[in-house]
């Protein structure tokens, strides 16, 4: 048994055959510590909220979090939360022009980015840095993925991704996601397909890559019907870990937190 006290982060994600998630608890805005949270699949635990949430830009105490852990300020203003993060095709930092801050837009946008088809529900496309994209894809729970392009920077990427958006998803389906119910399909003629329906000025960026990777996660069994759980109507979430996909946690009974809509809440955990 263990205590661990903290404000939850989106959990870190490595790979080693199988999906290994640690839930990383912080002092406020510094790295307090990680716990590895495939050690406690198949094991009672709780997670209690303190009533506590610090902005993960500015530290101040809020009461409820805009975007991904931010006060309200922070998400006006903060480049975490620029339109180009939803919508790549808005960057503008290739061209020298910020949308929020320009020394951050251009170190995490001028850099090469990755397109992807990715198997989560059905089959998605996307947008990752492509030094990120193993990480991204386990974020979402994709059981498989493939390169589709590789671009400079990410405005590129964005442009690739929307012109195919009419032809596909860019969202998972969370709720079947997490039943494990994936669509059979071929990812490599899938890429062919899809390319064809690129402008030919896009086509240049297509990748010669067609090797799909297989990604398992670690979960006993999948649930039939799944319940959501937040902190802020159930104040302590408890139960046997069922598994881990995605950035959710499966607890018995189909109920599911998901840990990156947390982020900045300060829990206890117990196991």
């Amino acid at each position: 048994m263990g205590m661990k006290i903290g404000h939850l982060r989106k959990m870190k994600t490595t790979y080693d055959g199988i999906s290994q998630f640690h839930m990383r608890l912080y002092d406020n805005l510094e790295p307090k510590e990680e716990v590895p949270m495939n050690e406690l699949v198949g094991k009672e635990i709780s997670i209690r909220w303190t009533g506590n949430i610090h902005c993960v830009a500015t530290g101040k105490k809020i009461n409820k979090t805009f975007g991904e852990g931010l006060s309200y300020d922070a998400f006006m203003n903060s480049p975490l939360a620029a339109e180009s993060i939803i919508r790549p095709e808005l960057s503008q930092a290739h061209l020298g022009i910020a949308l929020r801050d320009l020394d951050w837009e251009i170190k995490h946008h001028v850099r090469p980015h990755t397109v992807y088809l990715s198997r989560t529900s059905g089959v998605k496309v996307g947008v990752t840095g492509s030094a990120n994209r193993m990480h991204r894809w386990m974020d979402q729970g994709a059981v498989e993925a493939i390169v589709l392009a590789e671009t400079p920077y990410r405005q590129l990427a964005g442009e690739i991704e929307v012109s195919l958006k009419g032809h596909m998803a860019d969202k998972t389906n969370w709720r079947t996601m997490l039943k494990n119910e994936v669509a059979d399909v071929d990812l490599v003629q899938k890429k062919e397909e899809v390319k064809k329906l690129l402008p030919l000025d896009l086509q240049d960026f297509i990748s010669p890559n067609n090797q799909s990777y297989k990604i398992d996660y670690p979960v006993i069994a999948y649930p039939e019907k799944v319940s959501s759980m937040k902190l802020d109507k159930q104040p302590e979430i408890e139960g046997v870990l069922q598994g881990i996909k995605g950035q959710y946690l499966i607890f018995d009974g189909g109920r599911v937190m998901n840990i990156r809509s947390h982020t900045a809440y300060e829990i206890e955990l117990d196991f």
